[in-house]
C-alpha cells in the first residue's frame, strides 16, 4: 500500500479546516497548524512531520512559503490566487505553496491529487 501524502496547512488567521477536508478526501493526511499566525510555522511543521507539501495562506500569499524556503530550502511558489496556479507549482516540483486566503475543499483536494499524479510517474 502506498504511503499517504502528508500536507501541512498554515493559515494566518487560524483557518484552513476546509482545505484539510479536501486533502483528506483526496486520500492524503492533513496536518492543520492551529492558531493565528500559523502560516509562519509552515516550514517548521513540514520539517518535523517529513511532509510532502505545505500550504500557507495569508493576505499576500507568501510569508509562510518564503519562510519555509529560506529556513529549510523547500522549493516555494507564492503569491498564488488560484487553484490552477497551485497545481502548476506542484507539477514544477514546488513543496511550499503560498496562497492568498482561499479556505476551500477543492484547493486541498486538487493540490493533493496533483502531487499524487507526479509521485506515481
Amino acid at each position: 500500500m502506498a504511503e499517504k501524502i502528508v500536507v501541512v496547512i498554515g493559515d494566518r488567521l487560524g483557518k484552513g479546516q476546509n482545505v484539510a477536508k479536501g486533502v483528506q478526501k483526496a486520500g492524503g493526511t492533513a496536518i492543520l497548524i492551529p492558531g493565528v499566525g500559523a502560516d509562519m510555522r509552515l516550514g517548521d511543521i513540514m520539517y518535523k512531520n517529513k511532509a510532502d507539501l505545505g500550504i500557507s495562506f495569508c493576505g499576500s500569499g507568501g510569508a509562510g512559503a518564503i519562510t519555509a524556503q529560506n529556513k529549510y530550502g523547500y522549493p516555494a511558489q507564492y503569491g498564488m490566487l488560484s487553484i490552477e496556479e497551485g497545481e502548476t507549482a506542484v507539477k514544477q516540483g514546488k513543496k511550499a505553496l503560498g496562497f492568498g486566503f482561499n479556505d476551500v475543499e477543492e484547493l486541498g483536494k486538487r493540490i493533493t491529487l496533483a502531487y499524487k499524479t507526479i509521485k506515481e510517474e
